[in-house]
């Protein structure tokens, strides 16, 4: 049987159900009628409320845990109540000082980004996520630097990648043995190629003129330069995607009550390609996006929430995805305007 949209229930019944669900989302524990009776707010007998509270949970909104006579929401009138019924709570200007704060001391991008990932766990008590931007950066210059030799007198060198925004990064390769009097060749070589352009569209490029016989590389040069964008391709590959900061949150004294549910949800919070997957769904999306429970295949088993909302950089590219994960019983009325706050905050200092 299909549930009814909210406004087709009576004033009654939809009242009942908004106080179930703030009630449940409030302490995470089941409603029951004798606390919905209290203070007499709805003028109602318990047994009364008991009939609506049957009613709704016949129509799939509520369920009735066995170890308790109260009700709590199900995932479908968890989502008829974020979509229908919710109040937002803004943040305040304290909260919004405090993020803008946060995200404005400067350094790496990826510093921003963890400490996005940290804020976000802060701010709302669950974990916070953040996509590391698939956007690659444009390069400026390569280099490689010959180092003392390393164990068992291996020869070595230091192979330095400059990004345009100023970024630097580098790798120790291993080389064979009489390649350091082309290091500064095959330097330049990549350097004059790769300028302006990604590492892919780089090493694409370079392949390209190596396997066409274009280069102007000697084999030690060549392979030098094989080598050099080989560690540095497979890096990339390596990297995580996916920053989670604030797990230890989802250990929370409700927690004690269902500790299977936290450790299927921290087993899933391992799978970060799973988790990259759900939170890229939501990068084409016009506003934050809320997966409950069982609407989402990864988190069904630990029955979790997830709120997440692209950002942009200052020319208005999606470059990534952030969020947070907990229980269902987050504060979803105060949760999602935060995402959503910290989603364009981040996204004045990606450049």
């Amino acid at each position: 049987m299909a549930s009814p949209p909210i406004t087709e229930l009576t004033d009654r019944a939809r009242d009942i159900f908004r106080r179930v669900v703030e009630g449940y989302l409030e302490d995470g524990q089941p409603v029951g009628s004798k606390t919905l009776a209290q203070g007499g707010a709805l003028n109602l007998s318990p047994a009364s409320i008991r009939s609506v509270l049957a009613e709704l949970e016949g129509l799939g909104l509520l369920e009735a845990p066995h170890t308790s006579a109260g009700r709590m929401p199900t995932d479908l009138g968890l989502r008829i109540f974020v979509d229908g019924m919710m109040r937002v709570a803004e943040p305040t200007p304290e909260e919004r000082a405090q993020i803008e704060q946060r995200l404005s001391e400067g350094g790496p991008v990826e510093q921003a980004l963890q400490q996005t990932s940290a804020l976000l766990s802060e701010l709302s008590g669950a974990a916070g996520m953040v996509m590391v931007p698939t956007r690659e950066t444009r390069l400026a210059q390569f280099s490689l630097v010959p180092l003392a030799p390393g164990p068992e007198g291996k020869e070595r060198a230091l192979a330095v990648l400059v990004g345009e925004d100023g970024g630097v990064e580098n790798r120790v390769i291993d080389l064979d043995t009489g390649l350091f009097g082309s290091l500064e060749a095959a330097s330049n070589y990549i350097t004059s190629r790769l300028a302006g352009r990604t590492l892919a569209e780089a090493a694409q490029a370079i392949a390209a003129e190596i396997e066409t016989g274009q280069s102007q590389l000697d084999d030690a040069s060549r392979a030098l330069v094989e080598r050099g964008l080989a560690v540095w391709s497979a890096d990339a590959n390596r990297r995580p995607v996916l920053i989670v900061r604030g797990a230890a949150n989802l250990l929370d004294e409700a927690a004690k009550d269902d500790i299977e549910r936290v450790r299927s949800l921290l087993e899933d919070l391992e799978d970060k390609q799973s988790v990259g997957m759900l939170l890229e769904s939501a990068r084409e999306a016009n506003a934050t996006r809320i997966f409950i429970g069982s609407e989402n295949r990864l988190f069904g088993l630990s029955g979790s929430a997830v709120i997440a909302s692209p950002y942009r950089d200052l020319e208005g590219r999606v470059v990534g995805v952030l969020g947070v994960i907990g229980p269902t019983r987050l504060n979803y009325a105060r949760v999602v305007p935060m995402v959503d706050l910290t989603a364009r905050s981040l996204g004045k200092f990606i450049t």
